[in-house]
């Protein structure tokens, strides 16, 4: 199947479901698709010129509510869970009921709780436009703080990372490497080239005057570079620098400091149980507001087929909406069959179909054009299984 579904309507028949039976029929012989009920209860149906406006304003929401589900999804599945696929299919369910998208789409209730349908239309659209603002709000703030504590704790694990010649060298380096407190010794930390290790040992005590002999010992290596320390008098030390560029040896500028080493563990350990927090009160947000968006979708597609519903094919209020799943490579066929059972609802034959028509209700240039009332909701951003 593809993540691909249609939410049409077309007008009710003498018998409840007639047009569903016929569509199934019609597809089942070679299984173009899943078909399923989408049950909308009887809205307030409100004047033709707010239906007219409505008409434009829900589908900017519907643009809108998408975008900020999308947003949610991504940031959930690759900040937070890190491109887990098992852990985000957990997480996306929507609901008491706890179900994933596929089934709440397929078996769509109305909300009555959240939507009160007393409500006109253009409340209702109201409604879930200022809690997906909350929501997106919401969302900016929560990323934006964990994201700030994450870039900065990144940072310091970074540097304790990586070359030699860049990376913290706290937690590798003892007091008892350095000699400390002396008014005339140093002791200086150099990168070896690993090619250039014997060099080293053979060159150092004579790089310059007043070293002090068989000072030299190996902390670390890494891939490129051996770490050594040396010692020497102070006031050698801008010419053994010297010395060192000119045989390829660098020398860190490094102050051993134990109150400084003690005060970066503890800053690392703060920022790491923070960024904890945060992730674990993100999880929780992100699934519980997951849900409430993708709701909010649901709802915005109903409304709008229940405009467009009545719109296209005028009162009283009898249609059938129904949502359809159409398996992959068969959406040509699929579509000539509805062709078939509906074609005649298509008042437009007569019109210039290479002209350019904005008719709300009915159909607009900006947007796909069929005998009955049709919507496409993707879910191709939820499905991470998908490579």
């Amino acid at each position: 199947m593809s993540d691909e579904y249609w939410i049409i309507s077309v007008p009710g028949k003498s018998t409840p479901k007639q047009s569903f039976d016929e569509i199934c029929q019609a597809t089942a012989r070679d299984n173009l698709s899943a078909n399923f009920l989408f049950t909308i209860p009887d809205l307030k149906v409100g004047t033709l010129d707010s239906l007219v406006a409505l008409s434009d304003d829900l589908a900017k929401l519907d643009t809108y509510v998408e975008g900020i589900t999308k947003k949610l999804t991504q940031f959930f599945f690759h900040d937070i869970l890190n491109d887990d696929r098992n852990r985000l299919t957990e997480n996306l369910v929507i609901g008491p009921n706890m179900l994933d998208p596929t089934r709440y789409v397929t078996e769509f209730h109305w909300d009555y709780a959240k939507y009160p349908i007393k409500q006109s239309l253009k409340n209702l659209s109201e409604i879930i436009s200022r809690a997906i603002t909350h929501i997106e709000n919401e969302l900016k703030l929560r990323s934006q703080s964990y994201n700030t504590v994450k870039q900065n704790l990144d940072s310091l694990e970074k540097k304790q990372t990586g070359s030699l010649l860049t990376r913290n060298l706290n937690d590798v380096l003892k007091k008892e490497h350095f000699v400390l407190g002396s008014e005339y010794l140093k002791t200086l930390l150099v990168c070896v080239p690993k090619g250039l290790i014997n060099e080293w040992y053979a060159k150092y005590e004579t790089l310059c005057a007043m070293i002090v002999p068989r000072t030299t010992e190996l902390i670390v290596e890494d891939q490129d570079y051996a770490l050594f320390t040396v010692t020497l008098f102070q006031k050698t030390e801008d010419t053994f620098r010297h010395k060192c560029r000119e045989n390829k040896f660098t020398v860190r500028d490094f102050t051993y400091d134990e109150k400084a080493f003690a005060n970066e563990r503890e800053k690392l350990r703060e920022l790491e149980a923070e960024r904890q927090k945060l992730h674990a009160n993100l999880v929780r947000w992100l699934k519980i507001h997951f849900g409430e968006s993708f709701s909010a979708l649901i709802h915005i597609k109903a409304l709008r087929i229940f405009v467009e519903s009545v719109l296209r094919y005028g009162l009283p209020v009898n249609f059938d909406a129904i949502v359809i799943h159409p398996n992959r490579k068969t959406t040509k066929r699929l579509r000539e069959v509805l062709e078939r059972l509906f074609g005649y609802l298509d008042q437009s034959d007569r019109l210039n179909k290479d002209e350019q028509f904005d008719i709300p209700g009915v159909f607009s240039s900006s947007q796909e054009y069929y005998p009955y009332v049709y919507l496409k909701l993707d879910l191709d951003y939820i499905d991470m299984n998908k490579k």
